[in-house]
């Protein structure tokens, strides 16, 4: 399959390239020291990826530990009540341990980390998934763990934050800028630039310099493998439509990975927030421009002087003013089509699903929600496969104190 000009027969293989580029998107800006430390994972990741024992134990810990596969579930009600003729189906990754996908790509880093002879784990945290899995993760195998997280966050992902705690991660408060989400991945650079002999930096999504934004993608893409084989086991045919919520975009490129060479329209949605204003959203794809943030080359959100803008969203996982330079170079050919929905949207689809099927999704995850029922309002016909990339527990105290009960 090719798409304007794009090969996906053997994708994988050809992106990124071997300075970690995905097209212009990607490669590794950074300091010469933190270079070296970057090559050292590189070096080790290339070298474990293809270890029988490393791909044995991962799967061992995927099947016994994490509880994969996680399931699809065929949403009936919902689909009925949309009255299309249109189903509906998600891929339940509020399933897998932890309540959301980030525990894919954090046992795999953490795997990395023991192989590597670390003994410190470090991240930062948005919606607070990210430090749950990875604090769960080190409490796995024996490693400290420091979460940087932003104030904003901290206060209304309380739940995650005590659970980090009582995994044993130290939980870092970020009070800088916006104290979200880009000042955490500020502030957690700084610090691995200061402990990189002993520690590794677990990067959250499949953002930041090379090799992460790829090895990220390759631990997430059990998400795609799963689904494409589950979905064909259940209908006998391929989805007419895969959706995912994108932030940096680490759940969705574990989704599209599946799919990217098949004969299905792929959407990443982004959070439109309170509107298209600048500093109202996040829409990095779909308002922002070319330009360079935390090691990488990007597509971000800029402000009058050029350097990442304020953002906002609802969903604290989707706060971050770029993307994932994966997405870019998807954006750019055509592959994957990025839409938004606004914050109104998202709260309406967030009480659907809860309400019709008896699941309370992530406020990311329900970004992902709102965008396929909208799809398939559109839709003659077919099925529409939705990433529910992490359950609301997290989010369910500031939801009924900003929303009630609706």
């Amino acid at each position: 399959m090719k798409h304007n000009g794009v090969e996906f027969d053997n994708y994988f293989k050809n992106y990124p390239d071997a300075n970690g580029y995905f097209g212009k998107y990607g490669g590794s800006y950074i300091s010469p020291e933190l270079q070296t430390a970057m090559n050292e994972i590189s070096a080790a990741y290339q070298t474990i990826c293809k270890s029988a024992k490393f791909i044995s134990e991962l799967r061992r810990i995927r099947k016994d530990f994490q509880g994969r596969p996680t399931p699809i579930s065929h949403l009936d009600r919902l689909s009925a009540h949309i009255g299309t003729g249109v189903q509906l189906y998600v891929k339940r990754e509020d399933l897998n341990h932890t309540g959301a996908h980030k525990l894919n790509h954090c046992m795999g880093e953490a795997l990395l980390a023991k192989y590597m002879g670390k003994k410190k784990v470090i991240a930062e945290t948005g919606a607070g998934q990210h430090g749950v899995a990875l604090a769960t993760a080190a409490a796995y195998f024996g490693l400290e763990c420091d979460i940087y997280m932003g104030s904003v966050d901290i206060k209304k992902q309380a739940p995650n934050v005590a659970r980090m705690k009582i995994l044993g991660a130290r939980v870092v408060e970020v009070k800088d800028g916006l104290a979200t989400l880009k000042e955490a991945v500020d502030a957690a650079f700084a610090a691995y630039c200061k402990e990189y002999k002993d520690a590794i930096y677990c990067i959250g999504s499949v953002v930041g310099p090379h090799p992460f934004p790829m090895m990220v993608r390759d631990f997430q893409s059990v998400v795609g493998i799963e689904a494409r084989e589950q979905f064909l086991d259940m209908t006998g045919e391929l989805p007419d439509a895969v959706v995912a919520c994108v932030g940096g975009g680490s759940n969705a490129m574990g989704m599209f990975a599946g799919f990217l060479n098949d004969p299905v329209d792929i959407y990443g949605i982004e959070p439109l927030g309170r509107g298209p204003k600048l500093g109202d959203h996040a829409a990095s794809l779909n308002f922002g421009e070319p330009g360079v943030m935390h090691g990488f080359s990007t597509i971000m959100l800029k402000d009058e002087n050029g350097e990442p803008a304020p953002v906002y969203s609802v969903a604290s996982g989707l706060d971050y003013p770029a993307s994932g330079p994966e997405h870019c170079f998807l954006h750019d050919c055509g592959r994957v089509k990025y839409d938004v929905v606004d914050d109104n949207e998202t709260i309406d689809a967030f009480f659907a699903l809860s309400r019709l099927e008896g699941i309370i999704p992530a406020i990311e995850s329900a970004h992902a929600v709102a965008y396929g029922m909208k799809l398939a309002k559109t839709m003659g016909k077919g099925s529409v496969l939705i990433n529910l990339s992490g359950r609301g527990d997290k989010d369910m105290d500031y939801i009924i104190e900003k929303y009630g009960i609706r």
